[in-house]
């Protein structure tokens, strides 16, 4: 769901980049109002955890791969607002620092994965679980939220492919940017989430709620965890270590194609696409270092590297946005 530079005309991606920017300003005020200081290391958990989670690259029929978002779950946990700060950030590294996802298109993935899944995932998972306090609703509620959010944000990725022959072609009809119409475009995005990648995120998020029902309800409630999260770094420690795993997908997500694979398919590479195509060069493209010869160990290097980069700018971020929590109020002296 990565939309690559070169993908979307500047008549999308301009308007998208400019309208993320007020959004993420509403984020902050948001936030500010209601994370807690002792909220600060979960935010950077989910936005790691997002990060090394979009690794997991999951083969499809017909030879596309894709991946699970977590979304979702964040939101589950700090509130949507909060979801869309964390999915950003994880967004925005993915994008400068390993070339996954397009400087041009960070507004518009963000809009799509870190604003349009989180707030209606979240909704979902509101309607469907409503007061209950019954783990297994909880459960079947968050996943039922993640997966229609994840299919809603495919489908706004399809829109945006679908609309760019509409808006930017030559004057012989071939697309300048993404080249596929809305005829195509919107019912393969849809089909391959409704059918695929949206069960992975949902049956992810329900095991995930249900552990942490068992473990510590009170993260549902919204409120800080009873107990340090060590058990929970733990687990994110050992993703962190099977990320390798992402790299055995054969296979491009539908939608990332490189300049030669479009050629192959179409007969030629559109004008703008291969034009921006080439606009930023990250420092590990494709989570490969360059000093590292075994994609494997590259991969888990990468994971390792952006992990900790997320996480230092969300708790930076988190720490800034915090309400300091007021000491407890001090009885007059002489008073019993």
């Amino acid at each position: 769901m990565h939309i690559p530079d070169g993908y979307l005309g500047p008549q999308t991606y301009a308007v998208l980049d400019a309208a993320i920017i007020p959004l993420w300003a509403v984020a902050g005020a948001k936030v500010k109002k209601t994370l807690k200081a002792k909220q600060v290391p979960l935010l950077a958990l989910g936005a790691a955890f997002s990060f090394v989670i979009m690794m997991f690259n999951v083969p499809v029929v017909g030879g596309s791969t894709g991946h699970a978002v977590g979304a979702t779950l964040i939101a589950i946990l700090l509130g949507p607002w909060a979801a869309a700060i964390a999915v950003s950030i994880a967004l925005v590294i993915q994008a400068l620092v390993f070339g996954d996802g397009g400087i041009t298109a960070i507004g518009a993935n963000c809009l799509n994965m870190a604003i349009i899944m989180p707030f209606v995932g979240f909704y979902i998972y509101r309607l469907v679980s409503g007061d209950s306090p019954s783990t297994i609703r909880r459960s079947v509620a968050a996943g039922i939220g993640s997966y229609v959010g994840i299919v809603v944000a495919a489908i706004a990725a399809g829109i945006e492919f679908g609309i760019q022959p509409l808006i930017a072609h030559t004057a012989s009809g071939h697309a300048l940017y993404a080249p596929y119409p809305l005829s195509v475009a919107v019912p393969t995005m849809a089909l391959e989430h409704l059918a695929f990648f949206g069960p992975i995120e949902a049956v992810i998020t329900m095991g995930i709620i249900a552990v942490l029902a068992k473990q510590d309800s009170r993260l549902l409630q919204m409120k800080p965890a009873a107990k340090p999260l060590r058990w929970l770094w733990a687990g994110f420690g050992v993703l962190v270590l099977l990320t390798p795993i992402g790299v055995l997908a054969p296979g491009t997500a539908w939608g990332e194609w490189g300049a030669e694979q479009l050629r192959t398919t179409l007969g030629y590479v559109p004008a703008g696409l291969e034009k921006l195509g080439g606009a930023w060069t990250s420092a590990m493209p494709g989570y490969a270092p360059a000093f590292i010869r075994d994609p494997l160990v590259g991969y888990l290097v990468a994971a390792v590297v952006g992990s900790a980069l997320v996480v230092g700018i969300a708790w930076l971020l988190g720490r800034v946005l915090a309400r300091k929590e007021e000491p407890p109020a001090t009885p007059p002296s002489g008073t019993t």
